[in-house]
């Protein structure tokens, strides 16, 4: 005869039951992606139902004649619900927005994300390559973060009717390191046979800072070159690929994919070598950040977080290259691909980008922005010159984040540290040349103030853009004098030339290659010294960058 249960065995059975559902759930919830994706998208639901009773909400409050409306005053448009926790970011087809990606587990607002987790609010990511379309949702305010770099920011900043809204760069999100190339046909081997030359170059852009600082490497100008304006850099490489150009600004892969495509061709130079050039940023309107301090802040110290741990460990890198192959609809390995040409900005290299550093000698957003904001008006794309670097930036979320952000996995990149020069490296082939007059005192090598003063306006700028080259100082003179005692002469010349820059910007003296031509090298059409103002052309220093 079976054995009937009491009622406290039955009451037991039924707790132990109802336990198993409980904590089965919960693991089925929290430790399993099915668990993980009900609860996405349970929650992304209620987010949705949350915006509708919001919009609907601002929609009576704006039938009732007191919502807050765009206006004639543009700097108070606006469309964010007071309520809304979600921060609205622009991004474009690139490789360094892996980081915040990574950060917030995807490009959508969700329950996973980091910054919902850790700072409480979320993190809507869209792509949006059309800088007309982003710019024109940012003063409506359909986004809150746009994309930009350092050296275009006087675009969005110099117009009134932008300026009105008070642009504040708060980011640094990284350095271009190859992502951005020019690409030459038969003949043009380094930056300065591009003198007389077409170039098709997306303006205005970055494409377009990238070729006026390469030509200034070469001692070359803007109008030293025929531009054709093309609307992006997909184009400038569909012009390449035709007779109308002889060398164009592009993206990576296109400088691969096009010189493959045009024989004889080949990549001049990348933002490998012209290293520290293209810094992409984040900004936001100023009236947004003083509501906003919090979320700025925090929404920087996570994506520096995030930076870290997916410089620390290659499943997280890969992890970082899904999100965003997913945005931009490519595979994870192409992915990677895009991952592979950036340099994601750190903390510290935050810190020195904002001049936040005093010590920091290298190359500053503050370098870049008053640069071209000069460089603009020159070239016709902007009417006046840009108001001041430290008027339009917002240190508040790096200053915030000092205390968080420690340690060396927060720390700025290092220099370069160069081999020590080799005598390949005397004749290795330049990429830029650029002769420079200094003046010394008859018989001397020591830098006059003078002299220092020219190196500082003409050469500096170059060399910290130029980050990653060897720079090779070739002192030359007339032929006055014994030729022993020139050659001499200028080799001591050329030094005092790298000691100084060694000295007042920090460099490797290990990057400098010196060589004394005495007066071997004249100058074309100089060549017999006959005259006064051919002796001064043959009296110079001349600044070669070469692979370093």
């Amino acid at each position: 005869m079976a054995a009937r249960l009491t009622g406290f065995s039955k009451l037991l059975i039924t707790i132990l039951l109802l336990c198993l559902i409980f904590f089965g759930g919960r693991y089925l919830l929290q430790q399993t992606e099915f668990g993980k994706n009900l609860m996405e998208q349970a929650e992304q639901t209620a987010q949705e139902q949350e915006r509708a009773e919001e919009e609907k909400s601002s929609s009576s409050t704006a039938d009732n004649g007191s919502a807050n409306t765009a206006s004639e005053n543009k700097g108070t448009a606006t469309t964010r619900n007071p309520n809304d926790n979600t921060l609205r970011v622009q991004l474009v087809t690139w490789g360094g927005y892996a980081p915040g990606l990574y950060f917030n587990e995807g490009a959508q607002a969700n329950m996973r994300s980091r910054f919902k987790k850790e700072y409480g609010f979320n993190v809507d990511f869209k792509l949006e390559n059309d800088l007309i379309n982003a710019m024109n949702a940012w003063i409506a305010g359909e986004y809150d973060v746009l994309v930009q770099t350092a050296d275009a920011f006087p675009l969005y900043t110099a117009p009134d009717d932008i300026n009105s809204f008070g642009p504040k760069a708060f980011m640094q999100v990284d350095w271009s390191r190859g992502g951005d190339a020019i690409i030459a046909k038969r003949g043009i081997n380094n930056v300065n046979d591009l003198k007389g030359k077409t170039i098709a170059v997306a303006v205005p852009s970055p494409a377009q800072t990238l070729l006026i600082t390469s030509l200034e490497a070469a001692g070359l100008k803007y109008g030293d070159v025929k531009v054709i304006k093309t609307a992006d850099n997909l184009k400038a490489a569909e012009l390449f690929r035709s007779d109308e150009v002889d060398a164009a600004v592009v993206w990576s892969p296109d400088d691969i994919l096009a010189t493959r495509d045009v024989p004889g061709s080949k990549i001049l130079l990348t933002t490998v070598e012209q290293s520290n050039i293209i810094a992409d940023i984040f900004f936001a309107k100023e009236s947004f950040i003083n509501k906003n301090r919090k979320m700025v802040n925090d929404f920087y110290e996570g994506w520096m977080k995030g930076l870290a741990e997916i410089n620390a460990n290659e499943g997280n890198k890969i992890k970082a290259a899904k999100y965003l192959g997913e945005l931009n609809g490519v595979s994870t390995d192409d992915a990677l691909g895009m991952m592979s040409v950036v340099k994601w900005t750190t903390h510290g290299d935050n810190v020195n980008f904002f001049g936040l550093n005093s010590d920091y000698k290298g190359q500053k957003g503050s370098d870049l922005y008053t640069k071209m904001s000069r460089k603009f008006v020159e070239t016709g794309d902007a009417e006046k010159i840009a108001p001041t670097w430290r008027s339009v930036i917002y240190t508040g979320a790096v200053s915030a984040a000092q205390d968080a952000l420690t340690g060396a996995s927060h720390a700025a990149e290092k220099s370069k540290v160069f081999e020590a020069p080799t005598k390949a490296d005397r004749t290795a082939p330049a990429i830029a040349a650029k002769p420079v007059s200094i003046s010394f005192d008859t018989g001397a090598s020591a830098l006059t103030d003078n002299a220092k003063t020219i190196i500082d306006i003409q050469f500096a700028d170059v060399a910290k853009s130029f980050a990653n080259t060897k720079i090779r100082v070739e002192g030359n003179t007339d032929n006055v004098g014994q030729r022993a005692m020139n050659q001499k002469l200028s080799e001591k010349r050329a030094q005092s030339v790298a000691r100084y820059l060694q000295e007042a910007y920090g460099m490797d003296p290990n990057r400098f290659v010196i060589v004394g031509n005495g007066p071997d090298k004249p100058t074309a059409g100089c060549e017999a010294n006959q005259n006064e103002q051919c002796k001064r052309a043959n009296r110079r220093t001349e600044f070669q960058l070469i692979a370093g």
